[in-house]
């Protein structure tokens, strides 16, 4: 897996392209400004790119600016915001671009490298990862009624789970169920949602992108 991080801190920066590379993965620019991030995702073309929000020169949201045109512009290379904040506008616009392909970590949160890894190969791979908290703290608010009313409080739970990147086996496990059971909600989700099998749609990916746009609507 080829990698670019875009971040301006000197430590930390070099210290993740050490951590990464320690487990096999070519980080093949660190930059530390959003400009230098889209020339090096042009030069080299990596599978995925860690970008942090706050870049130069303003601080403001130059890393997410610069994320949403990697999603335009190079669709086949993966982003995963690695950042301390969690910003429901910044997110808006990055799932604006779509959602395969993209992650929101929180830097506090992470404090397993191979977990840190594992989400990086999920994301350059066309998969979602998508911190607990980010999804909590964007999306909770909701009031509003519409489609997902007619989800059961767990099917929503189950929902809520995938929304994070989780696979059957790792939502089983969070809710103490069998993976079978977990299939079952995930069948009874795109029913309600009216999403049939289809040869060129990934039902797991709309179903999720139809909680977030619901969340999204009512906060």
């Amino acid at each position: 897996m080829r990698v670019v991080i875009a971040e301006d801190s000197a430590i930390l920066r070099d210290g993740l392209v050490q951590l990464l590379e320690l487990r096999g993965v070519a980080v093949v620019a660190a930059v530390a400004d959003a400009e230098s991030l889209l020339a090096a995702v042009a030069a080299h073309r990596p599978d995925a790119a860690v970008v942090d929000i706050r870049l130069p020169p303003g601080h403001t949201d130059e890393g997410l600016r610069a994320a949403v045109a990697l999603r335009r512009d190079h669709p086949g290379t993966g982003v995963l915001i690695f950042s301390q904040y969690v910003e429901t506008a910044y997110a808006d616009r990055l799932f604006g671009a779509g959602f395969a392909g993209v992650g929101y970590l929180l830097k506090e949160r992470v404090v397993d490298i191979g977990e840190f890894v594992d989400a990086l190969r999920r994301v350059a791979a066309g998969g979602t990862a998508l911190d607990p908290d980010v999804v909590s703290q964007l999306f909770s608010a909701s009031r509003r009624a519409g489609a997902l009313d007619a989800l059961t409080p767990r099917e929503r739970e189950v929902l809520a789970l995938m929304a994070q990147g989780r696979t059957n086996q790792s939502i089983a496990s969070a809710l103490t169920v069998s993976e079978r059971a977990v299939e079952k909600h995930i069948a009874n989700v795109f029913s309600k949602l009216d999403l049939p099998p289809s040869a060129t749609g990934h039902r797991r990916v709309l179903a999720v992108l139809r909680y977030l746009e619901s969340e999204r609507a009512g906060s």
